[in-house]
């Protein structure tokens, strides 16, 4: 007899490392070298995390052999508590942070503790699909919510508000946003904050990249921008401080607290369960926020990354058939491709022909939760020079294809 998975993951996918990847991996064992365009994964393009972070754990390595406070370590705590207040945020207590093994982890472990079957939880459209495989994954449903495209991707206010229900039970922010880049204006913010007051909703705001900013771009956290609904704000060291294999994330609940013991007497049981997230990378916390942010250089429009994205985006516009909205922030691109134009079906044709023909591999717009079948997400992470061919060979591609 056969032995079946878990019928909870057939409506669920998480394409970052689906099949069109599994393709990838094939290809490389068959001798090609793949250019992966597909993940934010700094540390592959040589964005290597700041010797003083790495210091700092290598020297406190002995203090990490024993399990830690199943809520992370109190240096760490404290110094997330006080990242957060110096960012205007008040009424915080050493509690209200909880430290994971990466943002991810957090994720589900915040579903796993509020929801029941069926409940939904909204989500932008596109999102990152772990947000919406980690609410199916705890029994709830995901429904999406429609951000714009021609408002620089912001999120439609209206939009959110048809689709609350008396089954929702949280809003979703990422903010900056994977996979469109957008930062997302203080109005907007701020709206989707008086949703979840008037509506008696949980903001669930994913805020790993609040560092990576373009163009004088401003980001406004939803820590602390409510005292009448809880509000998780999550960060971590993966993407500002390019330590993404250490594991190492943080949340702060802010705002209506005492309307929400039960859930934080979960969420306590939830981080119980796992122990303690490692304890190693908590020694690079306090570091990290405190002190220089190198990521501050990498982000001017001499720096790296701002030179990076610049380049991957004017070749991508450049390209009749298809257009693009400047991101504000993050490390990716969201291109929309004008099918009329080529002769690839939908996004996953096109994704799996430039995997096989010019060995790119990139992430199709549905696999980001987005319906409509015409858009990619590429990574903007490669040096110069390397991201100069891929554009150029994207580009040749498009071209083979051109109707």
């Amino acid at each position: 007899m056969e032995i079946l998975k878990s019928s909870r993951l057939d409506s669920l996918r998480y394409d970052i490392r689906g099949p069109v990847y599994e393709k990838a991996l094939q290809l490389q064992r068959e001798g090609y070298k793949i250019t992966s365009l597909n993940i934010g994964n700094p540390a592959t393009f040589g964005f290597e995390t700041p010797d003083e972070i790495i210091h700092d754990i290598i020297m406190n390595i002995r203090n990490a052999q024993g399990y830690a406070d199943s809520r992370g370590l109190f240096a760490a705590r404290k110094a997330v508590m006080q990242y957060y207040q110096s960012r205007g945020v008040k009424n915080t207590e050493i509690d209200d942070v909880f430290i994971g093994n990466g943002v991810s982890e957090l994720i589900g472990l915040t579903m796993t503790a509020l929801l029941n079957p069926h409940d939904e939880i909204l989500i932008p459209s596109p999102d990152y699909p772990l947000w919406t495989t980690s609410v199916g994954l705890a029994g709830g449903t995901p429904v999406h919510y429609m951000c714009d495209e021609a408002s620089d991707w912001n999120p439609d206010l209206k939009d959110i508000e048809s689709k609350i229900t008396k089954k929702t039970r949280g809003i979703v922010l990422i903010n900056p946003n994977n996979p469109t880049g957008a930062v997302y204006e203080k109005e907007i913010v701020e709206g989707i904050v008086r949703l979840a007051e008037k509506h008696k909703l949980i903001v669930f705001a994913d805020e790993i990249y609040d560092k990576i900013l373009f163009d004088g771009a401003v980001h406004h956290t939803t820590a602390g921008m409510s005292e009448e609904t809880l509000i998780v704000t999550m960060g971590g060291m993966s993407k500002n401080y390019r330590a993404a294999g250490f594991r190492g994330g943080w949340m702060i609940l802010t705002g209506a607290k005492h309307k929400a013991k039960s859930y934080i007497e979960g969420l306590t049981f939830m981080a119980s369960m796992r122990l303690c997230s490692n304890v190693i990378t908590q020694y690079g916390i306090q570091t990290a926020l405190g002190g220089y942010q190198s990521i501050n250089d990498l982000v001017i429009p001499t720096g790296r990354l701002y030179k990076q994205m610049e380049l991957a985006h004017e070749k991508l516009i450049s390209i009749p058939g298809i257009s693009c909205v400047r991101p504000k922030g993050a490390m990716y691109l969201f291109p929309k491709i004008d099918l009329k134009q080529f002769d690839f079906k939908n996004d996953g044709d096109f994704v799996l022909s430039l995997l096989e023909d010019q060995r790119i591999l990139v992430v199709g717009g549905r696999g980001f939760n987005f319906k409509e079948p015409d858009h990619f997400r590429i990574v903007f992470l490669p040096h110069l020079e390397q991201l100069d061919i891929a554009m150029n060979k994207i580009a040749l591609h498009f071209e083979n294809h051109r109707k």
